[in-house]
């Protein structure tokens, strides 16, 4: 159901059943993208298999980074599609938002790229005729291209409330960055040796000499 709050600003009303239902494409996205991370590096595009991801598809999308704090859409699900009402193919991820909340998606997935941090957006749709209230949410996860630098992304976005008239285009509610992936590393052995007190020396290990060869004079005279 839909609502005002008290600054008279449309809210959108659901219950945690509902708004875990809505969240499934976006786990699993997620889910898929940290299995792939296991080995501690942020996995490679060429690695990204569709089926994965299969019951979330119309909801991904595949990003390319153009520039600083800009990517565009590489592939993207039938629900992206619906939202801006054409193909997105190609169109930069910043035609999702109304144009004076663009520089701040830019400063918000800047991170990204540059550092391998995953994200995670909440979206308010703008209001108007025929537009009703829509809210959404988005993860982005980095991916590296084939060449190993980072510019690919996989993203999800899902929406709640009614489509209506669109383009649909979205103000930045809030945003949060997750953990870069980490690689694994093995602890060092600790050193069990006494540590050097005072103006002592630090303990050397004992190495035997060499043994000694006795050699006996045999002569013979037959």
């Amino acid at each position: 159901m839909f609502g005002k709050d008290e600054n008279g600003r449309d809210v959108v009303s659901m219950t945690a059943r509902e708004r875990h239902q809505r969240r499934a494409p976006l786990r699993q996205v997620e889910t898929y993208w940290q299995a792939l991370c296991e080995d501690g590096k942020v996995p490679m595009r060429s690695q990204i298999d569709p089926r994965g991801i299969e019951a979330a598809l119309e909801n991904a999308f595949l990003l390319e980074r153009i520039a600083p704090g800009m990517a565009k859409f590489r592939v993207a699900g039938s629900h992206v599609g619906d939202l801006l009402g054409m193909q997105v193919a190609g169109m930069p991820l910043a035609c999702l938002m109304a144009p004076k909340d663009r520089d701040q998606l830019r400063r918000a997935i800047t991170p990204l790229f540059e550092e391998a941090v995953p994200l995670h957006l909440s979206l308010q749709a703008e209001t108007g005729l025929g537009k009703p209230a829509l809210s959404a949410e988005m993860v982005l996860l980095p991916l590296r291209s084939d060449f190993g630098d980072l510019t690919r992304a996989l993203g999800a976005i899902v929406t709640h409330g009614r489509l209506g008239r669109t383009p649909r285009r979205f103000l930045l509610d809030s945003h949060s960055a997750g953990q870069a992936p980490m690689a694994e590393t093995t602890p060092a052995l600790p050193d069990r040796r006494p540590a050097p007190q005072g103006l002592a020396e630090p303990a050397q290990p004992f190495t035997p000499a060499p043994p000694k060869v006795h050699l006996r004079l045999v002569v013979s005279n037959d």
